[in-house]
């Protein structure tokens, strides 16, 4: 052990800024330093090109630093100027030359052990001469790479040479060739020669591709919670198909979303096995099974809900989750407890159900819903297995059993409904938690049998949304959802449950309107319920910045007591909202008006959460 004491600090610099004390007293904390002063001569660099240089040289961004000895000014004068000619070479600047002095003397003329006086600030002088921009002359594609159109992989005769879209071109020759499920794909040689006569640049890649191959041993790495058979089964990897960049992306993505791993890598062999296979290796390192948490939601016109959950991610071993969940809402729109919406409830799922395709959820729910149109206390078992049809397509299908009290427009009712709910979905969305592009589709059928009426009757859901992402980098989304519903069979309204009729209003259809206000209404303007519905949704998602966010949106939705909309009370709602992107998604503030509203009605609506609206 060794004890010293302390020396003050006489400087602090942060982000290269002294915020006290001197550069005096930084150098002091460099060996024999040596102070530079530098001018950087561009002559004709103009526009992009010249701001790139600019930032690009270190003597110049650096010079209030001082270096480490004579010799150290040498060697970063070295460093700076194969700096500058690589960014000249990335704009198609071949003919380009950087000279760089320091005393009046080319650094390639100094000596070994330079000397320089240092009774002022030695002076470098950095001069760029970019020459003529090189164009793409003739291209030559050899080896495996032979058959690969050169326009394909960006290498366009006529087009600018830069030297980045060449080295891309190569990968760009591999990952074809790897596509072909070639895995030991690889560039032989990639020859570029600048001809100064034409400012032009011919460029010869040559790549070797190797045999077909398809995956081989799966071997698991890293986890000590989570079955490494189940991994390996899960991943899918271990199917002896065809080698596929692709499928290794999906089976890295596949895994991710377990929620189990903290970290996972796909690693290929060097080389194919004896029986002409590709060894693979899944290494993983887990995550945290067990969390908890709290969430808030608020509208003005529902009032603020919490929520609060505990789950297991890896019950048994094999990434099974559990989720004990409650929420409260309704907080402030009255101060009657009996008038809050309460529910809980435990859900239980296993990924890779008997085969990678298919999981199994499992959950039972109690929930007390107060809208301002009906009450209702309902018990929901639900079991369904979802099986994956594709990477977009899904097919789920299952049983239900629903218990419920309410009382509604019909007075006080029980029911007891068994349900065979069946769903199809296509997700081709090209990010879930912002879309830019892409479509998601689903649609639904719930066959259902009341035991204490007899009555048998189905609903039918359909939704599609669709984004197109407008402008540079998408800085403009349009977003637009279409939904609809219907339920056909038994001829009496009051057979079907209360939760069961078609309600809008709220964050989730309609804004603007209070928490499934819009409905069909008897002449006692109690709420009834319907049969059919039809919402639309449209938003303009903008970017500020790459944080904020403003959505200006509208909103239209009908409900009807026929099996198909009569279109005869249509409610419209619009407004404007606000979002500020976090890791896990948009944080969401909307503010809209019911263009129009019931008499008596809601005037405005301010809904929050996390995520887009849809």
């Amino acid at each position: 052990m060794t004890v010293g004491s302390a020396e003050p600090a006489h400087a602090f610099k942060l982000f290269g800024i002294n915020l006290f004390g001197s550069d005096e007293e930084e150098a002091a904390d460099v060996i024999d330093p040596v102070r530079y002063s530098t001018t950087l001569n561009l002559t004709t660099a103009t526009g992009d090109l010249k701001d790139r240089l600019e930032t690009t040289s270190a003597l110049k961004s650096d010079e209030k630093q001082p270096v480490s000895g004579d010799l150290g000014l040498v060697i970063k004068a070295r460093e700076d100027r194969d700096r500058l000619v690589a960014v000249l070479y990335e704009e198609a600047r071949y003919g380009a030359v950087v000279r760089i002095t320091i005393a009046g003397q080319e650094i390639d003329r100094l000596p070994p052990v330079p000397v320089f006086d240092h009774s002022q600030p030695v002076p470098v002088v950095v001069t760029v001469e970019p020459g003529p921009e090189f164009a793409l002359g003739k291209v030559t594609l050899e080896g495996d790479a032979a058959g690969i159109d050169p326009e394909s992989v960006g290498l366009e005769p006529g087009n600018k040479a830069g030297s980045v879209s060449i080295i891309q071109a190569g990968e760009r020759i591999v990952r074809d060739l790897k596509k072909q499920g070639r895995p030991l794909s690889k560039i032989g040689k990639r020859d570029v020669i600048a001809d100064h006569a034409t400012n032009t640049v011919a460029v010869t890649i040559s790549a070797t591709s190797g045999p077909v191959a398809p995956f081989g041993t799966v071997t698991v790495r890293g986890s000590e919670g989570v079955d490494q058979d189940f991994i390996r089964r899960y991943s899918r990897l271990d199917r002896r198909e065809t080698y596929s960049p692709e499928q290794l992306k999906k089976a890295g993505d596949r895994l991710r979303e377990l929620g189990v791993f903290s970290s996972v890598t796909i690693r290929e062999a060097d080389a194919l096995a004896p029986d002409g296979s590709l060894p693979l290796s899944i290494e993983v390192a887990d995550g945290k099974f067990r969390y908890f948490g709290f969430g808030a939601e608020f509208s003005s016109i529902d009032g603020a809900g919490v929520s609060g959950y505990w789950g297991h991610r890896n019950l048994f071993g094999q990434a099974e989750s559990l989720r004990i969940e409650g929420q409260v809402s309704g907080i402030g729109a009255t101060t009657d407890l009996n008038t809050f919406d309460y529910s809980a409830g435990i859900i239980y799922s296993e990924p890779g159900f008997k085969i990678p395709e298919m999981t199994f959820d499992a959950s039972l729910r109690a929930k007390r819903e107060t809208p301002d149109v009906y009450t209702a206390n309902t018990i929901t078992a639900l079991a369904t297995l979802t099986y994956e049809l594709s990477e977009q397509d899904k097919v789920k299908g299952g049983g239900e059993i629903a218990w419920s009290e309410s009382e509604d427009a019909f007075g006080r009712n029980r029911y007891l409904t068994f349900s065979l709910p069946i769903e199809f979905e296509r997700d081709a969305r090209d990010n879930k938690l912002e879309p830019t592009e892409g479509y998601r589709l689903t649609a639904s059928a719930k066959p259902s049998y009341e035991t204490y009426r007899g009555s048998i009757f189905s609903s039918f859901e359909g939704s599609i949304s669709g984004y197109l992402g407008l402008g540079e980098e998408n800085r403009v989304v349009l977003a637009g959802r279409l939904s609809a519903g219907t339920i056909v069979g038994t001829d009496n309204l009051q057979d079907i449950p209360t939760i069961r009729r078609f309600y809008m209003g709220g964050g989730g259809s309609v804004r603007g309107y209070t928490f499934r206000e819009i409905s069909p209404y008897d002449a006692q303007n109690r709420a009834l319920g319907g049969r059919s519905y039809t919402v639309a949704n449209l938003e303009a998602r903008v970017k500020i910045n790459d944080k904020i966010g403003i959505v200006p949106f509208f909103d239209v939705g009908t409900v009807s007591t026929e099996i198909a909309p009569d279109f005869s009370d249509i409610r419209m709602g619009a407004g404007i909202g606000v979002r500020y992107a976090t890791p896990f998604g948009p944080l969401r503030l909307d503010i809209a008006l019911p263009l129009n509203r019931y008499p008596g009605g809601s005037q405005y609506g301010i809904y929050a959460g996390i995520g887009q609206s849809f």
